[in-house]
């Protein structure tokens, strides 16, 4: 008779998921370091994205399990709360009407991107515009489940709009010069053991009560949160040690190129043309609306492309965190653009999507 509760049995990973996460750490650990070797700009998020992309699509299984995916965003979170400081609140009057037009700059974008799968592509309505809302990924599929909509295309959109984001953000932001090339003067000293104990307790507490009130990306904004307190009150003025600041990208990284693994290869390249297409309309659009920011205000033209950039919100606060932009700027629109999607999609594809009696036929 086994002496583990059945209840736990299911708990306990099998070797070959072991294997599976290992494989995965390697990987992303190796594309991140050798990107940083190469002095590539975001080096450790993009490289280990890349690399753990490319085995995933080469048909590796790959994965990035849930509890490790929480220590890395709680390390995320924490590393980003570390950079609060009353400089960077000094442009909160713009934030209303930023984050205004960002939401029209969404849902433009968004409209902009299914009209051109639709036309191009031959896309129905409802999968269409969920591929093109942008962010709020697990929530976007769980509706295309719902309205029988187009899973896979969706997925490959998603993903491919986070991964050619991720990777050449970065890239654009230095050789234009654009991006800060150093860390803000006040994050300097590393937490000494009680503080680093002390930032833990607190950012996970933080996310555990945001998590309860079932808010979005408890578990990243939790610890910000809790970080950003302690930081900006100047309780702890020390931040994580590099190493540890460097799994939470790796990390990042290996969880956005792992997405690949979920994914035929067959289906990928039937929807590769799709995802770019939709992907050069939502940043042509979003351009506009950066452009109309970057002279009508006085926020840094580098926090304002990182905020209206169409991505997942954990990739675009981890670039915010190594390129050394606002991430209290960055995290005030990219959440409010996740509350926008989250509560306006199912809406406008009721509105404008396929009919329920064309899904069910």
């Amino acid at each position: 008779m086994s002496l583990i509760p059945a209840s736990m049995a299911f708990a306990i990973p099998t070797r070959a998921k072991i294997l599976n996460v290992l494989e995965t750490l390697v990987i992303g650990t190796a594309g991140g370091a050798l990107f940083l070797l190469a002095h590539l700009p975001g080096g450790l998020i993009s490289g280990a994205m890349i690399a753990v992309g490319i085995a995933a699509i080469a048909g590796r299984p790959l994965v990035v399990p849930a509890h490790l995916t929480q220590t890395v965003l709680v390390l995320l979170g924490i590393s980003l709360g570390s950079l609060v400081s009353r400089q960077l609140l000094q442009h909160m009057g713009a934030y209303p009407l930023t984050i205004g037009l960002l939401a029209l700059a969404t849902f433009c974008s968004t409209f902009g991107s299914s009209l051109y799968l639709q036309r191009v592509h031959g896309w129905d309505r409802t999968s269409a515009f969920l591929a093109g809302s942008p962010g709020a990924l697990s929530q976007i599929t769980m509706l295309a489940i719902e309205r029988g909509a187009d899973v896979s295309g969706i997925a490959v959109v998603q993903t491919m709009r986070v991964i050619i984001l991720t990777a050449a953000l970065p890239m654009l932001l230095a050789l234009t010069g654009i991006a800060p090339s150093s860390p803000p003067a006040a994050v300097t000293a590393i937490a000494s053991p009680i503080e680093l104990a002390e930032l833990i307790a607190a950012s996970v507490a933080v996310a555990l009560l945001l998590r309860l009130i079932k808010f979005p990306a408890s578990w990243m904004f939790g610890a910000m949160i809790g970080s950003s307190v302690l930081h900006g009150t100047g309780v702890i003025e020390g931040t994580l040690p590099p190493w540890l600041r460097a799994i939470a990208l790796i990390g990042i990284g290996a969880l956005i190129g792992s997405r690949f693994a979920r994914m035929k290869p067959k289906t990928l390249f039937s929807h590769i043309n799709a995802a770019l297409g939709s992907f050069a309309i939502a940043i042509a659009i979003s351009a506009v609306f950066v452009a109309l920011i970057a002279l009508t205000t006085h926020v840094r033209f580098a926090d304002v492309i990182v905020a209206f950039a169409p991505g997942a919100m954990d990739a675009m606060l981890a670039l915010a965190l190594t390129l050394h932009i606002d991430p209290i700027f960055v995290g005030a629109h990219h959440l409010s653009r996740f509350v926008f999607v989250t509560i306006a999609t199912p809406g406008i594809v009721h509105l404008f999507g396929r009919p329920q009696e064309d899904v069910d036929d």
